[in-house]
């Protein structure tokens, strides 16, 4: 039997660790070959990106890693470019690059501001705009992740809100793409241990008294991405899929409660 990305091509933004990672790997693993993207080309992220590299390319596919700002729109340009070069075709977006700050809204400055909005939103949308040549072709499919901050209000984690307007950004481009025979889905997470969850830790306490049970893995993740990418999520368009292990299903928790 033919593995369901067999033959396709997959960018994945910020997949040099983390949950990005492990979409790159789980996708390569599903047959496609993989653009692994950076913002920085040294460094650890770019060390990261190698080692991402090597285990896509043990898994027998193809990799390439590619650096862009994605809040530049002429930096899209660039990596859309190079993907067509080095690929010859797109057929899976999955839009992971996120940067903010850890403060509350009223503190945040206005550079902390701009990268809020550049990154997380309009580079998002450069994104799927540079794509579309590329994945009108032979139909392709959009995800991107989300996270529990785009429902739930944290006060030191500005970044839900942009979540929130990607998720609406979502269902926007499963109207207006659709008919390009291009699907457009979210994946919701929940709280990954990533390193950004050290971050988070210090600055919401109330995470130590979580079950562990209730932590997902990079893994569950990605096997959501994939599901959606691929053919068995054919049906779906425009939908947020919440992968938290049941976490928000309840409004309060005690911690014997779990």
């Amino acid at each position: 039997m033919s593995l369901p990305f067999e033959g396709r091509v997959a960018l994945v933004t910020g997949s040099t660790r983390g949950i990005g990672r492990a979409i790159a790997l789980r996708l390569a693993a599903e047959g496609a070959d993989i653009c692994v993207h950076g913002r920085q080309g040294s460094g650890p992220a770019s060390a990261a990106g190698d080692e991402t590299l090597e285990a896509i390319r043990a898994l027998g596919r193809k990799a390439e890693l590619l650096h862009a700002d994605i809040a530049s729109k002429a930096s899209v340009t660039e990596l859309m470019e190079a993907v067509e070069e080095r690929f010859g075709r797109l057929d899976l977006l999955v839009l992971n690059a996120a940067r903010a700050p850890f403060k509350e809204t009223w503190r945040l400055l206005e550079r902390d501001l701009r990268q809020l909005v550049d990154t997380n939103l309009l580079g998002n949308v450069f994104c799927v705009q540079k794509a579309l040549p590329l994945l009108e072709r032979e139909g392709g499919s959009i995800v991107f992740l989300s996270s529990l901050g785009s429902r739930f209000m944290n006060h030191m984690y500005p970044l839900g809100p942009m979540k929130a307007a990607m998720e609406s950004m979502v269902r926007q481009w499963a109207e207006e793409l659709g008919p390009k025979g291009i699907r457009s889905n979210a994946v919701c997470g929940g709280l990954v241990k990533t390193d950004a969850f050290k971050t988070l830790r210090r600055v919401w306490p109330e995470l130590d008294q979580l079950p562990e049970r209730f932590f997902v893995t990079p893994e569950e993740v990605a096997e959501a991405v994939a599901f959606l990418a691929g053919p068995a999520g054919a049906g779906i368009q425009g939908q947020t899929v919440v992968v938290d292990r049941g976490l928000s299903n309840r409004l309060m928790r005690s911690p014997e409660q779990g």
